[in-house]
């Protein structure tokens, strides 16, 4: 769901035909229950146009482990730059990649629909214990990037698959699901518990979600209107969500910390830090965008602000990012100075602090930002500059 790549950073291409008809089934694979009935009446009225559309979202993610001496993003195991080549050498077979989520047209409307993961965040729920939450990052991953074409979540579907099914686990799990459904105001629709001996390690397990939502086709947003002065607003992130966490299990190993101790300089252990779950922002998204004057948004994930900003520019535009004009997290200031990681390699995989960027005029962003008080902070961290690329300052 988002043009970045690799264990937890996603890559979002909206594809011609990429997504299968309603109607039709799945292949052999094996599999353990379904959760909820099927909905046949909407498949028989629904697909024979779905498969008709030239726009689905599709992600592709990577995981693996390398050594190496210098803590980055590639040495852990992600390379954002062969994700790149691979998008580009799908541009070739299917043209019209790029977005956040991909819209299917509906009468008036737009349906918006995502899908992602939680990557190897898992690996920390299995060692810390914490399965209450990982449902909620699973959620958040898919709303949040189909809130930035101004879509309303409608509905969410998950996947959980393990090798042998511990229930009282996976109720955990759902509970997380079904929380962030409620805090995304989107209805946890159906999903599909998978069952595959001898596939994963024992306790352990995997998760996919699976989100739709609708926006009129007059009210979309998609950055075709930002111009060079436009002000980038950030809204503040509860940690490190779920993105870059193959980097950030390589930096506490190198740490000589464990999961159990304090982060430096905080009350909390390394563990409940890491394991923050991921802020939902639909409810802000919508509310500040029933205002008017949101030009464009952007979903800081895996790529941080380096790749995420200028997927939502036109061409010949790019960013200043102003970085004295927030707070960045005690959590990021140790990672980096932990890993001795570069500035550049920070903000190509982190988001620092900030998790959704909005592209506003100079005249909106004097009415958000003087909202931007209480649980809905709001910063001012850089404006569209012309030339491509972000900078920082």
């Amino acid at each position: 769901m988002t043009v970045t790549f690799g264990a937890n950073t996603e890559l979002s291409r909206c594809f011609a035909r990429s997504i299968r008809r309603f109607d039709q089934k799945p292949g052999p694979i094996q599999r353990f229950s379904h959760r909820f009935q099927q909905l046949s009446v909407a498949a028989d009225k629904l697909g024979a146009t779905r498969s008709s559309t030239r726009n689905s979202c599709r992600v592709f993610s990577v995981a693996k482990n390398n050594s190496g001496e210098s803590l980055t993003y590639k040495d852990a195991g992600v390379d954002i730059d062969a994700g790149s080549e691979l998008v580009r050498r799908i541009a070739k077979m299917a043209p019209g990649i790029g977005g956040f989520g991909g819209l299917f047209p509906l009468g008036d409307s737009y349906l918006v629909a995502g899908t992602d993961g939680v990557g190897t965040k898992l690996k920390l729920a299995f060692e810390t214990g914490i399965h209450e939450t990982i449902g909620i990052d699973l959620v958040a991953m898919s709303v949040n990037d189909i809130v930035t074409s101004g879509a309303k979540p409608l509905f969410f579907l998950d996947y959980f698959a393990t090798s042998r099914l511990d229930v009282d686990l996976a109720e955990k799990v759902i509970k997380g699901i079904v929380d962030g459904c409620r805090q995304s105001d989107c209805a946890l629709l159906g999903g599909e518990t998978a069952e595959m001996p001898d596939f994963y390690a024992d306790g352990e397990y995997d998760l996919s979600g699976f989100a739709v939502g609708i926006v009129k086709k007059d009210s979309v947003i998609n950055g075709k209107n930002i111009v060079a002065g436009d002000v980038l607003i950030g809204l503040p992130s509860s940690g490190v969500h779920s993105n870059g966490f193959s980097l950030v299990r390589r930096v506490l190993a190198r740490s000589g910390l464990s999961l159990k101790d304090k982060l430096p300089g905080e009350d909390v252990t390394l563990g409940e830090a890491l394991m923050a779950p991921t802020v939902i922002y639909v409810k802000q998204v919508l509310d500040i965008i029933s205002k008017g004057g949101i030009k464009g948004i952007a979903h800081i994930t895996g790529g941080g602000f380096t790749d995420n900003i200028p997927r939502v520019f036109p061409d010949g535009l790019g960013a200043v990012i102003h970085w004295n004009s927030w707070e960045v997290p005690t959590l990021f200031k140790w990672i980096q100075e932990a890993g001795k990681i570069e500035d550049a390699e920070m903000r190509r995989t982190f988001n620092m602090g900030i998790g959704m960027v909005l592209v506003v005029s100079q005249e909106t962003s004097y009415r958000i930002l003087e909202g931007g008080g209480g649980d809905n902070k709001a910063y001012r961290i850089g404006e569209v500059v012309s030339g491509e690329g972000v900078s920082y300052h």
